[in-house]
């Protein structure tokens, strides 16, 4: 069985790193905290639900990640994560800005690191404040500690597991490539992949890619099934199925998938952390 974490950890995390403070753009979303934290002395922010039951009761969390360019506040609207799951614990992180591999690389806009090292680590050290702030003021199921996020979120979404996998129960990233993260081999984890067919921004062949080398870590069947809408489900002997969600449209996130997301969450908890 999983163990509920109720310590108190320290937010402060490692020596200094260089760079702006987090714009000011976690400003509130009807039933959402904006949470202030102070990450290698660098003020960062998140807007948060935390559902009064989960004060006593262990909830699951979810960390959803916007893309590059957006901000909590739009991630919130657009996933609205929080109304789908309404027992969630959800944290919507808001990023520093970081310059993009496909656009912005002057790095005038609010993205996320694209790999480990990148920025001395400041996202992941973000993840690992945010989840300790959440275990000392909640109550934290740890077979149930999930990650989404869109397009250079989505990459994020894939460093986490490569980085943080043992704290994840499951993830779902939207319009990423993540080959590069799972070449690494990370340790096998149910996974949801939307894409786009018609994406100018992340080419589907290379979402294409990502998936097959999922379906390879996961040690997937060959032949996919039925899932729901857009979805095929690749079952694992290992309990680690692959899902794809490939929808027509382009690089935009796919709204009406978020119940769907939240789905798989609910049926892919940790056996044990």
């Amino acid at each position: 069985m999983c163990e509920i974490t109720v310590l108190a950890l320290t937010l402060c995390l490692g020596p200094t790193l260089r760079g702006a403070p987090a714009p000011n753009t976690a400003r509130s979303v009807a039933g959402l905290e904006r949470w202030e934290l102070t990450v290698d002395g660098v003020n960062r922010e998140a807007l948060v639900r935390v559902p009064d039951a989960a004060r006593t009761n262990p909830a699951p969390v979810v960390f959803v990640f916007h893309g590059h360019g957006g901000n909590s506040r739009s991630a919130a609207r657009k996933f609205a994560l929080h109304e789908h799951w309404p027992e969630a614990i959800v944290v919507y992180p808001q990023g520093l800005n970081t310059p993009g591999r496909l656009t912005d690389p002057e790095g005038r806009r609010p993205g996320w690191q694209h790999r480990a090292g990148d920025h001395g680590d400041r996202d992941l050290k973000l993840f690992d404040a945010l989840l300790a702030r959440l275990r000392r003021d909640a109550r934290v199921d740890n077979c149930r500690i999930f990650a989404t996020g869109h397009s250079n979120g989505g990459g994020f979404t894939y460093l986490l597991w490569v980085e943080r996998g043992d704290l994840l129960a499951a993830v779902a990233p939207s319009a990423a490539a993540g080959a590069r993260f799972v070449a690494s081999t990370p340790k096998p984890k149910p996974v949801m992949h939307l894409a786009g067919e018609r994406d100018p921004l992340v080419k589907f062949t290379w979402q294409q890619a990502t998936m097959n080398a999922l379906r390879r870590i996961n040690h997937c069947k060959p032949e996919g099934r039925p899932w729901a809408e857009h979805c095929t489900i690749y079952d694992s002997p290992n309990g680690t199925p692959v899902v794809t969600y490939i929808h027509p449209g382009g690089h935009e996130f796919p709204s009406h998938a978020v119940p769907l997301i939240v789905r798989f969450f609910k049926e892919h908890p940790a056996a044990t952390q």
